[in-house]
């Protein structure tokens, strides 16, 4: 892939020597012979680049960002936007994992996996649409997957003339999908993918691997008891609805964009299930009430606690308006058959069109999943994909096909839509961490000689190190 840029590596390499890593001073990096450029004005001397903020770290450099972006890349010079990003500086000497969570940026100082594993530089950008990284005005058609790949492209290219090691590009979920997306149409940038929990929904009308799912998923006793709770949510339709319109009054919750209350309720009773397995474990089905004795109140509680009654009040879905678009013109959602809830569902499972306000066209694209599943199976090369075997996510998972080059799909066993390396089985892990390594250029002898001996060169973090893991509704990867 992309290879160093020598002139600039003669450099940098310099300060890759010096002392331990992540003071101040280790953080400046050689502009020339005879000075030092401190890496913030290195970053802002980027055309477009602009400084929001930067927050203390020990041993890193933590920068909150925006890049100057063309808001249709195929036409520049039809107007710009500010698109957000994060910069947690470690060392220039180091390699670069570029993070997308699909959604907006985290602003607190954190660490992906894989830049643990790598002990390395880690970019997160904000994905386009999502405020404040939003054009005004907003033509909605200039929202799909090439045009956000091509912002991931544009910010390594002018990012690789400061950080010219080697780069990884990762996300978890939607954020996936994303590094998926970028190597599909700048397979040249980044140097390996570790691509976590991202579904790949290929034919959006054909869902019924998630029916297989469901019908296997954990044990019988648990499906059964999840499913005795969702249908007892929507017996008791009338006094769980008297609830929610006190909680949407004591809220300010409205709901024109879904239509009305009754509409927002069934769709959070119909996320129970599927919102259950994608955020808990098996073991947690010990809390889930039994629906036959329940108080109206657990069974609210329940419901509330797994899925979220403010999932679809308009204020709500407002900040997830970006996904929703996406979903209903590329990205497709899952439609699922619940026979046990025969009778009493009126609406079944909602199409994203019924959480995108009106005034905002939306066109399926049929062919856009296809072509990126065919050229994955066919051209996949150092991509890693990490499921979980109880997420629904994964029901439609990527593949690699004869055509691949050192790639691989695992499955972490017992996990859910938190899947990651750490909770494979260990032969996995190992190989899934030297592989990692390797990619990133700083697979330790040993390691190379033997990838069971694999493990990550940074030290745990707490904070750094913690898990965003949003609780969404199904619909929300």
């Amino acid at each position: 892939m992309r290879k160093t840029l020598g002139w600039l590596l003669s450099l940098v390499v310099l300060i890759g020597t010096m002392g331990a890593a992540g003071s101040t001073a280790q953080a400046a990096t050689a502009a020339g012979p005879a000075a030092a450029t401190d890496i913030k004005d290195q970053i802002l001397g980027i055309p477009g680049m602009s400084l929001v903020e930067e927050k203390p770290y020990p041993g890193y450099r933590f920068f909150v960002l925006t890049y100057e972006q063309p808001v249709d890349h195929r036409q520049p010079w039809k107007g710009t936007f500010k698109q957000r990003l994060t910069l947690l500086h470690k060392d220039v000497s180091r390699p670069t994992v570029f993070y997308t969570s699909g959604y907006n940026v985290n602003t607190s100082p954190r660490r992906s996996e894989p830049t643990t594993i790598v002990d390395g530089n880690q970019v997160s950008l904000e994905y386009r649409f999502f405020t404040p990284s939003r054009p005004d005005p907003a033509n909605w058609a200039n929202l799909d997957i090439w045009q956000a790949a091509s912002d991931q492209h544009r910010i390594f290219t002018a990012l690789k003339k400061v950080y010219p090691k080697k780069w990884l590009a990762t996300g978890a979920s939607k954020g996936g999908m994303t590094a998926t997306y970028f190597e599909r149409f700048y397979p040249r940038d980044m140097d390996g993918v570790v691509a976590y929990v991202a579904p790949n929904d290929v034919v959006n009308n054909e869902d019924s691997a998630y029916d297989r799912f469901f019908n296997k998923v954990g044990t019988k006793e648990c499906r059964d008891k999840l499913n005795a709770v969702q249908r007892e949510a929507l017996v008791r339709r009338e006094p769980l609805e008297a609830k929610y319109r006190a909680a949407a009054a004591e809220n300010g919750w409205t709901f024109n964009t879904i239509g009305d209350l009754d509409r927002a309720y069934e769709a959070v009773v119909l996320d129970y299930v599927w919102a259950f397995w994608q955020y808990s474990l098996l073991s947690d089905c010990a809390a889930v009430p039994a629906a036959a004795t329940a108080s109206d109140q657990e069974i609210w509680d329940t419901v509330d606690t797994i899925s979220g009654f403010s999932a679809y009040a308009d204020q709500g879905l407002e900040t997830y308006t970006p996904y929703y678009y996406q979903a209903g013109t590329q990205l497709g959602s899952p439609d699922i058959k619940q026979p046990h809830l025969k009778g009493l569902s009126r609406y079944g499972y909602q199409p994203p069109r019924n959480f995108v306000p009106r005034d905002i066209p939306m066109t399926f694209q049929p062919g856009a999943m296809k072509d990126v599943d065919t050229w994955v199976r066919d051209n996949a090369d150092r991509m890693l994909f990490v499921y979980g075997q109880n997420d629904p996510w994964g029901a439609e998972p990527f593949h690699v096909g004869y055509g691949a080059r050192d790639s691989y799909v695992m499955i972490a066993p017992g996990a859910n839509h938190g899947a990651n390396v750490a909770q494979l089985l260990d032969s996995e892990k190992a190989l899934a961490t030297a592989r990692i390594l390797q990619w990133a250029g700083v697979a330790p002898a040993a390691t190379v000689a033997d990838a069971s001996r694999a493990v990550p060169l940074a030290a745990p973090d707490a904070q750094l190190d913690q898990r965003d893991l949003e609780r969404e509704p199904q619909l929300r990867p």
